[in-house]
């Protein structure tokens, strides 16, 4: 089980963290989606710490970092994962994000670029006006659905029907012990994420990966995430959706470790 950390933010905000793997080892920083706590890694994270000392945190809002609602954004929560590597006295990391996880990894290498090894952006988007948003037909499926209904949609979204997990069991859907508060606080950071002016200035060997079928976060924002970000390699899993990179683990996870291990820590 990872170890708890806590650091207290620039503002005086309680930020949980939890570190796992072996002491010493390279760390690597996992980013999860919006709405979300660490646990969203519970399925995959395992798979790297005999490479890896692994880095999760609690967005504000979710897990055990709760305190007052505030306007954040994925630049505020790219912040927060700085102050996180420091109290955990992690000068450079390796980084992983995912969805909304993937946001706030681009604001962590476009304004931290001395903090980032090397960097995998998964099912995520660049935002603003250049971005591709889901269908209309999508977003009002989820605006619509019950809070009950909702998780049988997103399961829908991030699965395939083969995967043979029920929407129970699933640790990416949500964090159920958020307020609504909290949650429109997530989405609008999400839906106000815009990087696209940013991504040139990327320096940090950088892969994008995405599910050919999610229709979460369409893949076309991975070809333009890849076009935007200087030397970037891309890698599209054909019949997957948004939750890709734990459906098929067993083709995403090697991949990832593989690139990071093109990536020398020294």
């Amino acid at each position: 089980m990872p170890a708890e950390l806590f650091c207290q933010a620039r503002d005086g905000f309680d930020l949980a963290a939890q570190v796992g793997g072996a002491a010493g080892s390279p760390a690597l920083l996992l980013l999860q989606g919006q709405a979300n706590s660490h646990a969203w890694w519970n399925g995959v994270r395992s798979a790297f710490e005999s490479e890896f000392q692994t880095i999760t945190m609690d967005y504000r809002g979710t897990g055990s970092s709760r305190g007052p609602v505030a306007p954040w954004t994925t630049e505020s929560f790219a912040a927060d994962a700085v102050e996180i590597l420091d109290s955990a006295g992690i000068s450079t990391a390796y980084v992983y994000g995912t969805s909304m996880g993937g946001r706030v990894a681009q604001m962590i290498a476009a304004h931290y670029p001395d903090r980032v090894k090397a960097l995998v952006l998964a099912c995520t988007t660049p935002g603003g006006p250049n971005a591709v948003d889901r269908s209309r037909e999508i977003s009002a499926e989820l605006a619509r659905a019950s809070a009950a209904d909702r998780l049988y949609v997103l399961h829908d979204l991030f699965y395939t029907p083969a995967w043979p997990h029920p929407p129970e069991d699933s640790s990416l859907l949500g964090d159920a012990s958020m307020t609504p508060q909290e949650l429109a606080a997530h989405r609008k950071a999400s839906r106000h994420h815009d990087a696209w002016d940013l991504l040139p200035s990327i320096t940090a060997p950088t892969l994008v990966l995405h599910g050919e079928d999610d229709l979460m976060t369409p893949a076309d924002n991975a070809r333009l995430l890849a076009d935007r970000i200087p030397g970037a390699g891309l890698q599209i899993y054909p019949g997957s959706r948004h939750g890709f990179f734990e459906e098929f683990a067993q083709q995403v996870t090697p991949a990832v470790l593989d690139f990071f291990a093109r990536t020398p820590a020294n």
